[in-house]
């Protein structure tokens, strides 16, 4: 199964813009415009590492001639973010799939920004689009830890955009957390957009459970946990190829088979895009992923995050 729809992008510029996180310009690698995007949208990236990794688009929608990325080196991670800050240069090449947006921006009387950390990347692009559109009915509360981690704020701070912009550090302390409850305690027109921590998406579908669930979107990149202590090594018997394979208990079926020589389609590599669905033809699956349906899963497995039971499985490979 050959990947045939990747793009190359060059590397124009990259920088640190606060701990632990970089800011990538991407423009075609072959001169001209990228494939137009939407306010909330994102890419995959084939990192250095090999694995994908979704990141949101910062930029406004109207720059065609670049994206703008901010990656966070995941330290406890598997690798491939961390990969993407540490190993890529201004001038690499880079494959990334084009755009797709689960977040979309709906039209609306005012909005609601709300974001923690990494998550204002795709905030900033709605911000942008507002912008360019001389609307002024929005607003943006963004919490960060403390300046030094507080991702763009160089944008967020200028003209015509900090206005609308809350900036709160919380220091490293709960009591310090920014209250939200006064923006929600009265249910208005206004739509909100959420992308953060967990913990802080958790306490706002809590707040907003009286507001009308229309007027309420995430964006939640957090994948299901692929690798578990109690994982064991496994074999997959391909079946086209007659050909059998160990899997090792700290990698996934799609990291191996592409260590063997495979070229096997993936996007998002957290069990959330369908991408990567095999054909099962024996054994029992532990299934982690977010998307096959218990019929599904009979016949089909994830292969960038489910995993054999113990034993064999034969897929249709």
């Amino acid at each position: 199964m050959k990947q045939t729809d990747f793009l190359n992008v060059l590397i124009t510029e990259k920088k640190v813009i606060a701990n632990d996180y970089c800011e990538l310009k991407l423009r075609s690698a072959h001169g001209g415009d990228l494939p137009e995007f939407s306010a909330g949208a994102h890419i995959s990236v084939k990192t250095p590492q090999g694995g994908m990794r979704h990141y949101s688009l910062a930029n406004s929608p109207r720059d065609r001639d670049h994206y703008l990325l901010a990656v966070k080196a995941e330290k406890g991670g598997r690798g491939a973010s961390l990969s993407l800050v540490d190993e890529v240069s201004v001038g690499d090449i880079l494959e990334i799939l084009p755009p797709e947006n689960n977040f979309e921006l709906v039209p609306a009387e005012e909005y609601l920004f709300i974001a923690g950390g990494i998550g204002i990347t795709p905030i900033l692009a709605m911000c942008r689009q507002l912008q360019s559109e001389g609307r002024s009915n929005f607003h943006l509360i963004y919490c960060t830890q403390s300046r030094e981690t507080t991702v763009f704020a160089d944008q967020l701070s200028e003209a015509g955009l900090a206005d609308h912009v809350t900036l709160h550090h919380d220091e490293g302390e709960i009591s310090n957390n920014y209250d939200f409850w006064p923006h929600f305690e009265t249910p208005s027109q206004a739509h909100v957009y959420c992308c953060g921590p967990k913990s802080m998406m958790e306490t706002i579908r809590d707040m907003s459970g009286h507001w009308p669930e229309s007027q309420i979107h995430f964006e939640d990149f957090n994948p299901v946990e692929v690798l578990q202590k109690d994982d064991v090594s496994f074999t997959v018997f391909l079946k086209k190829s007659n050909t059998r394979i160990t899997v090792p208990a700290d990698q996934t079926i799609l990291e191996t088979l592409r260590n063997h020589g495979y070229d096997l389609r993936s996007s998002c590599e957290s069990g959330t895009c369908g991408s990567c669905k095999t054909g099962l033809l024996d054994g029992e699956i532990d299934h982690r992923d977010l998307v096959l349906s218990d019929a599904e899963k009979e016949i089909f497995v994830m292969i960038c995050v489910s995993r054999a039971k113990g034993g064999e499985i034969t897929l249709d490979l």
